[in-house]
C-alpha cells in the first residue's frame, strides 16, 4: 500500500472551475478504491462546499504566520481531505484564482506559495500527524513550488507533477521571489527563473521526479513550440521522465442506463430509445421535431481554444446542409453575439443556450446524434468521452486527448470494430466542414452508424484504468 499526498488547488465536488477539479476529485477516490492510503490537501476557500464534518487537526507556523489545518472527507468516497486555513489568503468571495470581476487576486503568488510550503511540511512529516507519504502528487502551476522545495530536503518522498494545461504557468514578477522566501539555490534560469520572472510551473517541470500530462498525445505536443509556451526545450530535455495518462470519467454520473437528467434511459441493446431523448432535445431548444435529420450538439467554453471561430466561420454553409445544431456554453462575448445572431437567422436549424446547465448538458449528450469538438488544442477533454458513452458520435480534431480517445471511422476501423467517431487534422473551417459532411454520409448508412455507436459505448473510460496506470508509475518511482 502506498501513502499518497495529493496536492491541488481545486477538487470536485468541493470546488470547481474546470477539468482540473474533475481529475482531482476522481483520481484520489479511484486510488482509495485500489486500497491506497490517500490524503488530499487544498486551501480552505470561502467558496469551498463541505458536506461532511470539519474538525481542527493541527496548527503550524510558516514564514512567521500561524496556519490551521482542518480535516474533512470527500462526500461519497471517504478520501481524507486536509484544508489549509489561513483567512488572510483564502477567505475571499470569488473563485480560487480570480475575484468577482474576473481579475486575478493580486497576491496569488503569496497565496499559492504559502499553500506549497504547508504541503512540504506535511510531506516531510513535520506536523505531528505521524504520516509520511511515499509519493507527493502535485497538479498544475499552483502546486509547482512543492517539488522545488522538496528537492532541498533530505530523505524526501518521490514527486509527480501533472500538467493539466500548459497555457497556465503561474508567472509572477521578480518581487515575488523575496516575499516567498525562495532559496537562492532554486533561483536561476535552470530553476524557477523564466525570463527574469518567477515561474511556478517550472518548479514542477524542473524538480519533479516524473511529469505526467492528461493524454499521451499531449505529452508529445508540449515538446513543440506550438504547444510548449516557451518551455518546450525543458520538456524535451525531460522527455525520459515525461508521459501521458488519459483521464477517466465518472461512470456513475455519465451513464445512459441510470442518468436521472434524461427522459429515456437506454443502452447499446436499446439504442432505438435514444430517439425519445432526441425529440425532447429538439423540443427543449424550440427546433422542429424531426427524427430523420441528424442533430449535432456542442457544449463548451466559447473561446478560441475550443475552435469556436472555426464553427462560426463555417456555420452559414453548414446550416444549408440537412442538419440541426444545438449549443450550450458561454465565454467570449463577441462569439456569444455572433452565435446568437446566426441562431436568429436560422431558427429551424440552430439554437443556443448561453451559460451552463448540468441537466441540459446531459440531455444534449443523450439526445444528439453527433457531438462537435473542433478544439485547437485539448490536453485531454471529457465531452468526447461522455459522448461515446452515450452513443453520440464525436467529430473531433486530431489533437491531445481527442486523438487518443476517438478512433476515426474508415473502412478498416469499421471492419475491426474500433470506429467510434470522425477525426479531422487541420484546424480550419473547411476541414471541419468536410468532417461534418462525412458525418452526414455515415448517418445515412444505418448499419455503419449503429456499429460506430456500439463501439463507442463499449470503450473503457473508467477512472480505475487510469488509477492503475498512476499506481504503476508510483511503484516505478
Amino acid at each position: 500500500m502506498k501513502k499518497i499526498l495529493f496536492v491541488t488547488s481545486e477538487a470536485h465536488p468541493l470546488i470547481k472551475t474546470g477539468g482540473l477539479a474533475d481529475v482531482c476529485g476522481s483520481l484520489p477516490k479511484a486510488l482509495v478504491a485500489l486500497s491506497q492510503d490517500v490524503r488530499l490537501i487544498i486551501p480552505y476557500y470561502q467558496a469551498l462546499k463541505t458536506t461532511e464534518n470539519v474538525r481542527f487537526l493541527f496548527s503550524l507556523r510558516v514564514d512567521n504566520r500561524s496556519i490551521n489545518v482542518l480535516e474533512t472527507v470527500m462526500p461519497d468516497s471517504g478520501v481524507i481531505v486536509w484544508l489549509v486555513d489561513y483567512p488572510g489568503y483564502y477567505n475571499y468571495p470569488g473563485n480560487p484564482y480570480v475575484d468577482e470581476k474576473g481579475e486575478p487576486w493580486e497576491n496569488n503568488a503569496e497565496r499559492f506559495g504559502l499553500f506549497c510550503r504547508i504541503a512540504v511540511e506535511v510531506a516531510m512529516n513535520r506536523v505531528g500527524q505521524d504520516w509520511k507519504p511515499d509519493v507527493v502528487h502535485c497538479n498544475d502551476w499552483q502546486t509547482g513550488l512543492v517539488p522545488a522545495f522538496l528537492s532541498l530536503e533530505y530523505e524526501r518522498p518521490s514527486t509527480v507533477f501533472t500538467i493539466h494545461n500548459m497555457a497556465y504557468q503561474g508567472l509572477f514578477p521578480l518581487s515575488a521571489v523575496g516575499s516567498l522566501f525562495i532559496p537562492g539555490q532554486l533561483w536561476h534560469p535552470g530553476g524557477l527563473e523564466f525570463h527574469e520572472m518567477l515561474s511556478f510551473i517550472k518548479g514542477g517541470l524542473v524538480y519533479a521526479d516524473y511529469i505526467t500530462t492528461v493524454s499521451p498525445t499531449y505529452a508529445l505536443e508540449i515538446q513543440t513550440a506550438e504547444f510548449g509556451y516557451g518551455l518546450e526545450g525543458l520538456l524535451e530535455y525531460r522527455q525520459a521522465s515525461l508521459g501521458g495518462i488519459i483521464n477517466g470519467i465518472d461512470l456513475d454520473q455519465w451513464n445512459s442506463e441510470t442518468d436521472p437528467y434524461i427522459p429515456q434511459l437506454y443502452s447499446e441493446t436499446s439504442l432505438a430509445d435514444k430517439l425519445i431523448n432526441k425529440t425532447a432535445l429538439q423540443t427543449q431548444f424550440g427546433l422542429p421535431v424531426n427524427n430523420k435529420i441528424p442533430l449535432l450538439g456542442l457544449i463548451g467554453r466559447l473561446v478560441e481554444q475550443k475552435g469556436i471561430d472555426l464553427i462560426i466561420e463555417c456555420l452559414p454553409e453548414m446550416l444549408t446542409l440537412d442538419l440541426q445544431l444545438v449549443l450550450l456554453g458561454s465565454g467570449d462575448k463577441e462569439y456569444e453575439q455572433q452565435l446568437q445572431g446566426l441562431a436568429d437567422l436560422y431558427p429551424d436549424n440552430f439554437a443556443i443556450t448561453l451559460g451552463y446547465n448540468e441537466a441540459l448538458a446531459h440531455l444534449i449528450e443523450a439526445g444528439a446524434d453527433a457531438f462537435l469538438m473542433p478544439s485547437k488544442f485539448e490536453p485531454c477533454g471529457l465531452n468526447q468521452m461522455y459522448s461515446q458513452r452515450y452513443g453520440t458520435i464525436p467529430i473531433v480534431r486530431k489533437t491531445g486527448g481527442l486523438a487518443d480517445t476517438v478512433t476515426d471511422t474508415l473502412p478498416e476501423t469499421l471492419d475491426n470494430e474500433t470506429a467510434s467517431g470522425i477525426v479531422f487534422n487541420e484546424a480550419s473551417a473547411s476541414a471541419l466542414l468536410e468532417a461534418i459532411k462525412r458525418c452526414l454520409i455515415l448517418y445515412d448508412m444505418p448499419e455503419a452508424w449503429r456499429s460506430m455507436q456500439i463501439n463507442a459505448m463499449r470503450k473503457d473510460f473508467s477512472w480505475q484504468r487510469s488509477a492503475e496506470d498512476y499506481l504503476a508509475l508510483y511503484e516505478r518511482l
